[in-house]
């Protein structure tokens, strides 16, 4: 069993928990030692039966033990990884996969990725490091999404569509086939894409338009 230590403490974190526990009664590999936050008021206690170990300065005093950031907001996301790659320069990100996600040999992961619950992921598609694909998601053929993508519950992706570094796809949106959403970019829940999404913007509706 290898020692694993989820950054972030809150719902998704304890998601996340949860998602590693199912992925231990089907393959034992992982044992859980708790959380670290930088929330001060929660310095100590058990979250779901986990212990908040600390906060993310203190990544460096477990040396031996995997990560995973469990923080959804996919520039927060970006911002922790950063940080805590500078106190601890030598660490190392686990890639968590739920046992119900489907995906085929020619599907890549990067470092760091966590796929949720009843996701389905199908042909040739690359997926960069420290995305979050969240429930019950589906990904067509062909799509590249690039490091710390968020894809919310329930999100929908044509194939040959490509989710550029940091963009943010809420919940039960989707995309037809072909589409790039821009970096840093965040989609509504319910946006319908059938068109290119600039870099750096919000864009909501259907059809889903820049609204700043």
């Amino acid at each position: 069993m290898k020692d694993l230590i989820i950054i972030g403490a809150g719902g998704f974190g304890r998601e996340v928990a949860w998602l590693v526990e199912r992925y231990n009664k089907v393959n034992p590999t992982w044992k859980l030692l708790g959380f670290l936050d930088d929330n001060e008021s929660i310095q100590g206690k058990k979250m779901n039966g986990y212990e908040v170990l600390g906060k993310t300065d203190d990544a460096s005093k477990y040396s031996e033990a995997y990560f995973v950031c469990a923080v959804g907001a996919s520039k927060t996301r970006e911002r922790i990884i950063e940080h805590v790659k500078q106190v601890h320069p030598h660490i190392k990100f686990a890639t968590i996969i739920d046992p119900t996600a489907e995906f085929s040999e020619y599907v890549t992961f990067g470092e760091g990725t966590i796929i949720c619950a009843h996701t389905i992921i199908t042909v040739n598609i690359s997926i960069g490091s420290h995305v979050i694909i969240n429930l019950d998601c589906t990904i067509g053929h062909d799509s590249v999404l690039e490091d710390f993508v968020t894809l919310y519950p329930s999100v929908n992706l044509s194939g040959a569509t490509r989710i550029k570094r940091v963009a943010e796809l809420g919940t039960g949106m989707q995309i037809i086939q072909g589409k790039t959403i821009g970096e840093y970019s965040i989609l509504g829940a319910g946006a319908i894409v059938v068109d290119d999404i600039p870099p750096r913007c919000t864009a909501v509706g259907s059809p889903a338009r820049p609204i700043k």
